[in-house]
């Protein structure tokens, strides 16, 4: 029964971090590019989720929102950054993260907030359920019930609108940009632009799961997004080990959401059999490394068995 709550428990936890997993996607693999904003954008979506709830006594719906708006605003400066002043990528990225912790701290006027006894998702959820006494169920399970509806909810939603836009003209030359930006601006098209907006809504959603997140684990924190983006890394490999043949569009968004429980499930396991919490960010760095090899090795192991069958 505890490894059943376990496995219950990180797929409600898998689930509401999909939307951050889809965010790094779109500058990963879809723009071709190493952006580490997202640590930043992702504790900005938590701080302002956590201000308008407690510090405001907003509607927390109304806090997505807002995180989302933010982190597209995040986004574009790095875009910004990259494209107007010709600053690496990847100094860029970290620029505009180093210059987020400042405004998260400013945001929440501390280095962490507690939703606890506060209006929040979950509550607002809870209080239109049975109460788990009347459902005959633990409130932990109630409770990890709701997560993991809202994560599906926003996950799918996510999946729909994204297969949707990327179809689009500008989703389609954002495509088309990370795989040849110099053939796309012989077309005549801005890829400064289609860097930009790229950008902005990877970062829009990853600020949008951190504030889904806090909301879910009733805390935020300013650190909260350091070293999140192995984790987003993590969950798009697995998908795409599992699904290494998958063509279709949404196949492979779907399969980012599958990677991201399956990484959260392997993590419980691990955590279940003793490994020391210390250690975790070491077992994704090799979980990642070790998916990101599987296709290098498959590939050598392939032109060995050819040199052999031509002998």
């Amino acid at each position: 029964m505890d490894l059943l709550l376990s496995v219950y428990g990180a797929t409600a936890q898998g689930l509401t971090w999909t939307i951050f997993a889809m965010g790094v996607f779109i500058t990963f693999r879809i723009l071709n590019y190493a952006d580490l904003t997202c640590e930043g954008s992702f504790a900005l979506g938590g701080s302002i989720s956590s201000v308008f709830v407690v510090g405001l006594k907003l509607n927390p719906y109304l806090s997505l929102l807002v995180a989302f708006i933010a982190g597209m605003a995040a986004g574009s400066v790095t875009g910004f950054l990259h494209t107007k002043l010709k600053i690496p990528s990847i100094l860029s990225g970290i620029l505009t993260m180093f210059g987020l912790y400042s405004i998260n701290l400013r945001i929440m006027g501390q280095p962490n907030t507690s939703l606890i006894g506060n209006r929040s998702l979950i509550s607002m959820i809870k209080d239109k359920l049975p109460t788990a006494a009347e459902l005959g169920v633990k409130d932990i399970v109630l409770q990890t019930g709701v997560i993991l509806t809202i994560g599906l909810t926003f996950s799918l939603i996510a999946i729909a609108v994204l297969y949707w836009f990327f179809g689009t003209e500008i989703g389609s030359c954002i495509r088309a940009t990370g795989n040849n930006d110099t053939m796309v601006r012989a077309q005549g098209v801005n890829t400064d632009m289609t860097k930009i907006a790229g950008l902005s809504l990877s970062n829009g959603l990853i600020a949008l799961a951190g504030a889904l997140v806090t909301q879910t684990q009733g805390y935020a924190d300013v650190g909260m997004g350091q070293g999140v983006i192995v984790i987003g890394l993590a969950s798009i490999v697995i998908g795409e080990v599992l699904f290494f043949k998958a063509k279709n569009f949404a196949l492979k968004l779907l399969s980012i959401m599958l990677g991201s429980v399956i990484y959260r499930i392997i993590i419980a396991l691990i955590l279940r059999l003793g490994l020391d919490t210390n250690d975790m960010k070491l077992f994704t760095a090799m979980v990642v490394a070790l998916a990101l090899s599987i296709p290098t090795i498959l590939k050598n192991k392939l032109l060995f068995a050819r040199k052999e069958v031509q002998k």
